[in-house]
């Protein structure tokens, strides 16, 4: 093991990949053991000395970790207190283990959920989209966004180096917190908008926005440009209203594209988006 580990040039995971490769029939131990030889032959002159005693230790600690990679397979998502105790070990003996297979606590992302048929409809609005080039300089893409006083801190990023623990605080406003929606929507190489709502968004205060404020935005937008102009956003639940919906309906007649509606044709047809002729 100490050849291998010279091998490798003193690199403990490189050794622990170097005797599988060539023991593949062994059973290989963590780095730490790797390093352990090394540092202890370096101190000493000598290897370190196996016991009866020790070798009931590696083996008690071999058994251990095969329990714990065992049951972090079966149930990765298992909280490694519950591991630590349904094995009967120290949860830190976990977090040593896992980290010593190169094991890393990753964060799930959320996503939207779409339904079975939404992956084909998508493929199809991508085609049609592929094949009318030209709409993407017509297409006014719009969203809002929510902002805090104290905006969107992650406090993981936060660190004070020190010596000693210097007890740093983080002052808030939870008091006299407040948020704001946004409004800002993009055409070809052009930024419409931001309006910001006084309250939040809801389905009429969209219905009032849709009538009296984005055509007052257009303004500065050529005539020819708007008469061709689609008008994307996504299906929050304020954009598919009743409210909306009869008004999309009663100007836009069988030129708009939202939520549980045919219109145009089934492959313009798209869950996540509104595109409204304007």
């Amino acid at each position: 093991m100490h050849f291998v580990y010279g091998f490798c040039d003193g690199n403990a995971r490189a050794a622990v990949q170097e005797c599988q490769r060539r023991f593949p029939d062994r059973r290989i131990l963590s780095r730490s053991v790797f390093t352990r030889i090394h540092q202890t032959l370096h101190d000493t002159g000598s290897l370190p000395s196996v016991s009866l005693h020790s070798e009931r230790e590696v083996v008690r600690t071999i058994n251990t970790r095969d329990n714990i990679l065992q049951m972090f397979q079966r149930s990765p998502r298992l909280s490694t207190c519950r591991m630590a105790l349904r094995i009967g070990v120290s949860c830190k003996q976990v977090w040593r283990t896992l980290h010593e297979e190169d094991f890393y606590p990753y964060h799930d992302q959320r996503v939207q959920h779409l339904e079975p048929c939404d992956h084909a409809q998508h493929m199809d609005m991508c085609h049609w989209i592929k094949a009318h080039p030209e709409l993407l300089s017509v297409i006014l893409f719009s969203d809002e966004a929510s902002f805090a006083r104290d905006g969107v801190n992650n406090l993981r990023n936060f660190h004070t180096w020190s010596h000693d623990n210097q007890h740093e605080t983080s002052v808030t406003n939870f008091q006299r917190r407040f948020t704001v929606n946004v409004w800002c929507g993009v055409l070809g190489n052009k930024l419409i908008g931001p309006i910001v709502f006084d309250n939040n968004l809801a389905g009429n205060v969209y219905e009032v926005f849709l009538r009296n404020e984005l055509p007052g935005l257009l303004e500065d937008i050529p005539l020819m440009i708007r008469s061709q102009m689609y008008f994307q956003h996504d299906g929050a639940p304020p954009h598919y209203t009743l409210h909306v919906r009869d008004y999309l309906n009663e100007s836009f007649l069988n030129r708009w594209l939202g939520l549980y509606r045919n219109a145009c044709s089934a492959v313009l047809r798209h869950r996540c988006a509104f595109m409204c002729h304007v």
